[in-house]
């Protein structure tokens, strides 16, 4: 076994006769480490992905087998983690597409190929916007317009989610404040947070430092963070959410329902509003004897007195649940899509459409 770097070790196995050897012990290694580790009386749980080569059928030397195991570990990490995978030689098509994003994404920045949408947060009461949710895009110039879910993942795992999301907080902070100078009526402007930019030592003088530039009061900015992520390291995450919310900055939990099982976080973190995410929302209408965890979310944010915001609404039959429900606020398809800030504008000064919420 020896370390290749980072968090990233080769582990070679010999006189293996069969590819269920190889699998057995990958197994047993998934086993041992996601056991409870103890370090300075604290119990570290660690989840792994492995990748699995085979000689000499995905190579016939050491550098193809460890290339090819390499990339089986990144399809075992978008498996869900905790798994392993066999390498096939398909994996390397996605292997050169994923390189070539990568390569693309380093260069994107400077040559200004992303671009801020917004989608409007709406009162459920008033139907009236209260707030934009800031969403990026990538329009390369030969690829086109590339989905988020196609290129946040590998900026996560190359490290420019960093310089991408300084980025886009810059731009929105920037744009809400433009809107509130011509006397638009937007409430607050919510940005997400990815873990490691959570995590990066600049992450609280960097915000400050763009709320400075940008001259954006910061009870105007809304941060979302997933249950994940502020589970990590929960002591630093406590410290680092009060000095955001000592500053006024609003702090909701992104994708909830889906992350983390323990609520207590609720309470002990200054949270101020919970983001139910879209796949219970869309059990409304197709599955409406399923919709407890919506009902009970909704009534568990109210008992805590956190603003409750439905994702991903998409009809009338959604909407009127919710506002039945007693639910605030609410975001999706069935008010407006992500659209540029020139549309936005529009949709601030108009109001949403009544044609599309009849």
């Amino acid at each position: 076994m020896s370390r290749q770097g980072g968090d990233e070790f080769v582990v070679l196995l010999t006189e293996v006769g069969l590819s269920e050897d190889a699998a057995i012990t990958a197994r047993r290694m998934l086993q041992t480490v996601a056991q409870a580790h103890s370090v300075d009386q604290h119990d570290l749980h660690v989840t792994t992905s492995i990748g699995v080569s085979v000689f000499p059928d995905d190579g016939q030397d050491a550098e193809t087998l460890i290339k090819n195991a390499d990339t089986a570990m990144y399809q075992a990490k978008e498996n869900g983690r905790q798994s392993y995978q066999f390498f096939k030689p398909a994996m390397n098509v996605r292997a050169v597409e994923r390189q070539s994003i990568e390569e693309s994404l380093r260069r994107a920045l400077e040559r200004e190929e992303f671009l801020v949408q917004y989608q409007p947060k709406v009162n459920l009461k008033t139907l009236e916007i209260t707030g934009a949710e800031a969403l990026i895009r990538w329009k390369h110039p030969v690829r086109g317009m590339v989905p988020p879910s196609d290129f946040i993942p590998i900026a996560e795992d190359c490290g420019l989610i960093v310089p991408i999301g300084n980025w886009v907080l810059r731009e929105a902070c920037k744009q809400a404040r433009t809107w509130m100078d011509a006397g638009l009526p937007l409430a607050t402007m919510a940005v997400n947070i990815s873990a490691m930019e959570f995590r990066d030592e600049d992450f609280l003088d960097g915000v400050f430092r763009i709320l400075r530039e940008t001259g954006l009061d910061p009870a105007a900015l809304e941060l979302e963070l997933t249950e994940s992520v502020l589970m990590k390291r929960a002591e630093s995450t406590q410290s680092i959410l009060k000095i955001l919310r000592g500053s006024g900055i609003q702090l909701a939990v992104d994708d909830f329902g889906t992350g983390y099982s323990s609520l207590s976080y609720l309470r002990k973190f200054p949270i101020d509003a919970l983001k139910i995410d879209q796949s219970f929302i869309r059990q409304i209408t197709t599955a409406p004897d399923e919709t407890t965890i919506v009902t009970a979310v909704i009534s568990m944010g109210r008992s805590l007195k956190l603003r409750v915001v439905a994702e991903g609404v998409e009809t009338l039959e959604e909407l009127t649940f919710l506002q039945a429900h007693q639910c605030e606020e609410a975001q999706g398809y069935y008010f407006s899509r992500p659209v540029l800030p020139e549309r936005f504008a529009q949709l601030l000064k108009s109001g949403i459409p009544e044609a599309m919420l009849s």
